[in-house]
């Protein structure tokens, strides 16, 4: 094989057993590579309806044929398992020293599975495995954890590890890599966590094997240089995702409030151009050429690596307009190893709920010290409302009687898009195969250049159409989408390199059947757990949150803007349509055939009646 390594490395925490197992062409052929793997491993091993936190669980960590190798952003993993937040299909990315490390290591995807008796950490060096002694570990937070990892075993490893969050099993605690780079929102710390799994170690020095290596070399620097002539290029550089607050302000959909409105008064002091400022440095992923990890100096005068999303969400969804402090949020989140998606999300609910006195506790919007204090509170499970907090935002509403302003799907909190204008980004966010995430389908670009208030069939087709690129061609690769989304990059390099690492002559229409073949997997996957545990399946599970058909807009020119929703479920049966879906959201028999999936139809069958 080329490109792939065809090996797993297998480590039973229960019995302290470590071993590798060979696979052939045809498993990375039909599923490719990071999120294909991981739906296929979490299928196939763990039984149905399973405790997340539980030691029959798997936790994969998995990457493709172009990681680690030299290519536009191809230094990306995937973490996965079945999630302690959503009882489906979780995972997520991470760029880091580690993806590279893994490739060269000699290992396609690390699967983990059983429960330590104490807290311990996994030391890989190319052919040599040892679970080591994390006592000294516990406790500390991620980046005091990398710091003595690195010191230990040389800082030319890869590290993944956990913070406090992930030990107390805070749902959507995050696995954490080089003092910003997190992933697995989907409360992959957490899974980490009950299996007293501090951190991941990996050091490797083999040369990946390349079936053209000489021309793959040319092609992958052509690419590179096709990522620095872009229009775009020097502006990304300076800004990165946070140019987006600038965006989302200008077209009414910046989270503000708990997601109430879509303008926030003090957007112009947390933007990128405020962002500007205070910068002090940058940081990126391994193997790219379009950083956008843009370092800024706190309110604790420390340093904290921002992104839009964790400023919209720590930001103006507060309330809160002093980028400082917002920064002091977010690098104490990635200190705890915390999601600071879930994290906003979970204390916008806290100040809404206040507002409404569904709770005693007092907690104003724009009170950053409030919401540092709660964020501690939720980290280390110390009182009530930290330790509901710590929990999916789901089941905070079901407790509290939040239902009508609690923002998430199936258990996700939402990410940093606001949705009373932009029915296609809310069906993207209803249909994403992880619970509400704009990774896999990013629509609401798209959308706000058309025609934004409408339910047309269209938009279920962009949104298909950007899931099978997004979160299925980049996630099975695995390589980073945003030098295509940012800068204009063109997917066929991606093609060609792929082509050139594994000798396989694909095209993209391949690779786009892989990604719907992936699609559909996570959705048996997602209806299979629900129903074995209990917790059933419906098309309601594919509803955007309450508050965006019922409460309106009442700022900016989307002012009385609302969701309608009949035409939302015309929209959403535009979906199920396209897919190959029934009216329940279920994969079709013939659809699963289509795929070369008909084993998994004959096990989903034993759960519920497939239609034709």
């Amino acid at each position: 094989m080329f490109g792939w390594t065809g090996n797993f490395l297998r480590v039973d925490l229960s019995a302290g057993h470590v071993y590798v197992q060979r696979y052939d062409g045809n498993l990375a052929r039909k599923y490719v590579g990071g999120r294909g793997y991981s739906i296929k491993i979490l299928w196939d091993e763990v039984p149905p309806g399973a405790n997340p936190l539980g030691p029959e669980n798997r936790l994969v960590l998995s990457i493709g044929p172009l990681t680690g190798i030299p290519g536009p952003s191809t230094g990306k993993l995937v973490v996965a398992a079945k999630s302690p937040l959503t009882y489906g299909y979780g995972d997520g990315n991470v760029g880091t020293r580690a993806a590279v490390m893994l490739k060269r290591a000699g290992y396609d995807a690390i699967i983990i599975s059983g429960i330590s008796k104490k807290p311990v950490y996994i030391y890989i060096e190319d052919g040599k495995t040892e679970i080591l002694d994390a006592e000294d570990l516990w406790g500390l937070d991620t980046f005091r954890t990398e710091k003595v990892l690195a010191k230990r075993h040389g800082a030319d490893t890869g590290i993944l590890s956990i913070g406090p969050a992930g030990e107390n099993k805070v749902k959507y605690a995050t696995v954490m890599s080089q003092e910003g780079r997190s992933g697995g929102r989907t409360g992959m710390g957490a899974v980490m966590g009950s299996k007293r799994l501090k951190a991941i170690v990996i050091r490797g020095t083999r040369e990946a094997s390349i079936a053209n290596p000489e021309e793959y070399r040319k092609v992958a620097s052509e690419a590179y240089r096709d990522v620095r002539s872009r229009p775009g290029y020097s502006f990304w550089r300076r800004q990165g995702t946070m140019a987006a607050i600038q965006w989302s302000q200008e077209n009414s959909v910046l989270p503000v409030r708990n997601f109430s409105e879509g303008i926030f008064e003090e957007a112009e002091n947390i933007d990128g151009f405020a962002m500007e400022k205070i910068k002090v440095g940058q940081r990126g992923c391994p193997l790219c050429n379009a950083i956008c990890g843009n370092i800024v100096g706190d309110s604790e005068d420390m340093i904290a690596e921002l992104d839009y999303e964790n400023v919209a969400l720590l930001g103006s969804n507060l309330g809160i307009g002093d980028l400082r402090k917002i920064a002091t949020l977010n690098r104490l989140a990635d200190m705890w190893g915390i999601d600071t998606i879930g994290l906003g999300v979970a204390i916008g609910f806290a100040m809404e709920a206040s507002e409404r006195g569904l709770i005693k506790d007092k907690i104003e919007w724009g009170d950053f010290e409030a919401a540092r204090d709660l964020a501690e509170n939720i980290v280390y499970r110390r009182s009530g409302l930290g330790k509901l907090l710590g929990e999916s935002i789901a089941k905070v509403a079901e407790t509290l009687g939040g239902e009508s302003f609690a923002m998430h799907v199936k258990g996700l909190s939402i990410t940093g898009y606001d949705c009373h204008a932009a029915p296609g980004m809310a069906l993207s966010y209803a249909v994403s195969p992880i619970g509400a995430h704009h990774k896999d389908a990013w629509v609401i670009s798209w959308e706000v250049k058309t025609d934004r208030l409408s339910y047309g069939k269209e938009k279920a087709e962009k949104v298909l159409e950007l899931q099978r690129i997004r979160g299925g061609f980049f996630e099975t690769l695995v390589a980073c989408r945003l030098p295509w989304v940012e800068v204009g990059l063109d997917i066929e390099w991606y093609v060609k390199l792929f082509n050139l690492a594994t000798g396989i002559k694909w095209g993209v229409s391949d690779h786009l059947k892989v990604a719907e073949r992936i699609l559909n997997h996570i959705r048996a996957y997602w209806v299979r757990e629900h129903i074995a545990g209990g917790i059933g399946w419906n098309r309601d599970k594919d509803l955007p949150p309450r508050k965006w058909f019922e409460k309106p807009l009442t700022k900016g020119p989307y002012t009385g803007a609302k969701l309608d929703f009949n035409r939302f479920q015309g929209l959403l049966d535009s979906y199920y349509e396209i897919i190959g879906w029934d009216k329940r959201g279920i994969p079709r028999y013939s659809t699963l055939k289509r795929y070369d999936l008909l084993d998994v139809a004959q096990v989903l069958s034993k759960y519920v009646k497939l239609e034709p």
